[in-house]
């Protein structure tokens, strides 16, 4: 079989559908509980094999500098922990807002390092990718491994789990977030008590929050805003710290129903959830 030399792989969205704060490490780091669930919506990476060293993305995104992004650093670090002399042009087709709370940098580096473990043939297991993949953020791991998971420490401690599967409109209501903010301000929760896995999965997502989502509302009205029109609608929620909130529904139908309702002053998507990632479906991982 010839060796590929061009793959195009999605990099898909994720929900958190609970997020605890349970404490705050002498670090900084607060320690986490959550729930990470893929959507079949995200961004989009085409990669092509180059035969010198270069890394090569497109387009530039606003306001980040080209060895920031984590495209570019996850491929740089792959290159590093195979020793290859290979590089890459990858195009991103951006369709995820950008710090919305969806993991679209983390999700994206994650399709980087799959994608190029492929075009590259290092064939390396998916425990070396994710702790590569940890380097570069504490979602990335989530997306490396590709199954909907139960998250704890700073969500990089992960269980597969099986979550039900139903449709969302995602809003994002135009602002950006700033995670520091979020975790410095002096009204957020850090106490809740630890629950186990099993608990927090028997009880179902009637009982599920986000202990950022009161912050966010008091910091950003516009989330606030967001939060209440879905709220009057379907079950509503913050993902991460924002800025994008999501509803739960049962159907397509309803999705599309709602997302025709919508003002036109916020940007919406309906899509539906899933526990395996569309990259590892892709790659037949």
């Amino acid at each position: 079989m010839p060796q590929e030399t061009t793959l195009s792989l999605p990099a898909p969205a994720k929900l958190n559908r609970l997020l605890h704060i349970v404490g705050r490490r002498a670090d900084g780091y607060h320690e986490l509980q959550t729930l990470f669930q893929f959507l079949d919506h995200g961004d989009t990476l085409h990669l092509r094999r180059r035969s010198d060293d270069e890394i090569r993305l497109t387009p530039p995104l606003p306001g980040l500098a080209m060895d920031d992004n984590l495209i570019v650093r996850a491929a740089r670090a792959l290159q590093a922990a195979g020793s290859v002399r290979l590089g890459a042009d990858i195009h991103l087709d951006k369709r995820l807002p950008i710090g919305g709370g969806l993991g679209g940098g983390s999700s994206n580096a994650a399709t980087a390092l799959l994608g190029l473990d492929r075009l590259w043939s290092l064939d390396l297991e998916l425990d070396e990718l994710a702790d590569l993949g940890l380097a570069l953020g504490a979602d990335v791991p989530v997306f490396v491994r590709g199954h909907a998971a139960w998250g704890e420490g700073i969500g990089e401690r992960l269980t597969p789990v099986e979550l039900d599967t139903p449709w969302f409109v995602v809003v994002h209501p135009g602002v950006t977030v700033a995670t520091p903010a979020v975790f410095g301000a002096s009204q957020l929760t850090r106490d809740t008590p630890p629950i186990t896995m099993a608990r927090a999965l028997q009880g179902g997502a009637s009982g599920w929050r986000n202990d950022c989502e009161p912050t966010v509302k008091a910091l950003y009205p516009a989330v606030a805003d967001a939060l209440n029109w879905l709220g009057e609608r379907a079950p509503a929620m913050l993902t991460g710290t924002g800025a994008c909130v999501f509803a739960t529904l049962t159907s397509d139908v309803e999705a599309q129903r709602l997302l025709a309702d919508m003002p036109e002053r916020w940007m919406a998507f309906a899509a539906r959830g899933l526990n395996r990632s569309p990259l590892h479906a892709a790659l037949g991982r």
